[in-house]
């Protein structure tokens, strides 16, 4: 597939995780008479991701997130001279869900996006259990880590094959469950960035954050995956094959 049609499959899937992801925090968390809470969000985001890794997996690979992308390149599973154009389109889906959500929740009387946070990730006061900017920075290291760490596996040829999907959608379930109350977890810099832009305040000034720590922290999980497997022969990505 060329990378332009790659490219396309990236701003849809990161659109849909967006979307489906931060639109359940935004929408129906703000009810409680609706009970989804931490873990109605935290499955909606592995739910979007299952559904995109079967939908645009064999077209794109389903990144749809620059610390993944990130991350792929440093295991040796994707070509650094393609992760600038992956992370561009994963950044416009961002950015547009966030727009299309925005215009969704305006519909309502009295929303405003400053005010409710919007899904924004934050630290220290902006926290939602009020964790330090020491204790954030780990938490998102850890868990994007974990993240690729588990990507790289499950997409691994020798894993079962056609479950790929199910474990990555499982794993950012679970990620969200452990990091909502510390950062309202990241582990991705396009969703960070395409609610943030509609907050408008203290998200903005925190998105630096939502940037550096998640692409850390994917890196080093590609990695350390990559030295697990160095005396193994290295697949260029995994579109397509199981590397």
């Amino acid at each position: 597939m060329n990378l332009g049609k790659r490219m396309v499959a990236e701003f849809f899937g990161t659109f849909w995780l967006v979307l489906g992801g931060c639109g359940s925090a935004v929408l129906a968390a703000a009810f409680p008479q609706l009970g989804i809470g931490f873990a109605g969000v935290a499955l909606a985001f592995g739910l979007t991701l299952l559904t995109m890794c079967y939908a645009i997996g064999h077209v794109s690979g389903c990144h749809i997130n620059p610390a993944v992308t990130c991350g792929l390149a440093a295991g040796g599973r994707f070509p650094a001279k393609e992760v600038v154009p992956y992370i561009v389109a994963q950044v416009v889906g961002g950015i547009v869900a966030g727009l299309v959500l925005y215009v969704i929740a305006s519909g309502k009387p009295g929303f405003d996006a400053v005010a409710s946070g919007f899904a924004s990730n934050g630290y220290g006061d902006h926290s939602p259990g009020g964790y330090s900017m020491g204790a954030s920075a780990l938490c998102e290291l850890v868990m994007t880590g974990f993240f690729i760490f588990i990507i790289m596996g499950a997409t691994h040829r020798s894993a079962p094959v056609g479950f790929a999907g199910i474990a990555i959608g499982l794993a950012l379930t679970l990620i969200h469950l452990i990091s909502i109350p510390v950062t309202n977890t990241s582990v991705n810099p396009a969703r960070s960035t395409g609610v943030a832009l509609f907050q408008g305040g203290w998200a903005l000034q925190q998105l630096w954050f939502f940037w550096v720590m998640p692409i850390i922290g994917g890196i080093v999980g590609g990695l350390v995956y990559r030295y697990l497997w160095s005396d193994r022969p290295a697949q260029p990505d995994i579109r397509g094959d199981r590397a």
